[in-house]
């Protein structure tokens, strides 16, 4: 029931900035937080950020300083501000949301390229 739709990604130069935005539909009822991952060629998915019912967000240590998680107060719109960006931040990047029932939902993810 719950769908979540990236946006925003593409080819972007070293040292730019580029800004994701998931679209939330369906029924966010219980929702406990949401998410950013992304998978680079070759390696498993891993945490970007999250940003919890309260607003509160917490980043991996290769996000940190550079990237920034936002929210609409009732979920409509999660987006993640990437800038410095560098060649180790190519990947598809994947929107999530965990729920208090144990299930989860992904995006279907937008590639991010930074090349020059």
């Amino acid at each position: 029931q719950v769908q979540l739709v990236e946006s925003g990604g593409g080819l972007v130069q070293p040292g730019g900035s580029l800004r994701l935005s998931c679209a939330v539909s369906g029924s966010v009822f219980s929702i406990n937080y949401m998410g950013w991952y992304r998978q680079a060629p070759g390696k498993q998915r891993e945490l970007v950020g999250t940003i919890s019912r309260r607003g509160r967000a917490d980043y991996a240590d290769s996000a940190k300083g550079r990237f920034t998680i936002s929210r609409d107060s009732v979920w409509n719109m999660v987006d993640l501000q990437m800038n410095s960006l560098t060649p180790e931040d190519t990947a598809v990047y994947y929107c999530y949301a965990q729920f208090g029932g144990l299930e989860d939902y992904w995006g279907q993810g937008t590639q991010v390229t930074v090349s020059s």
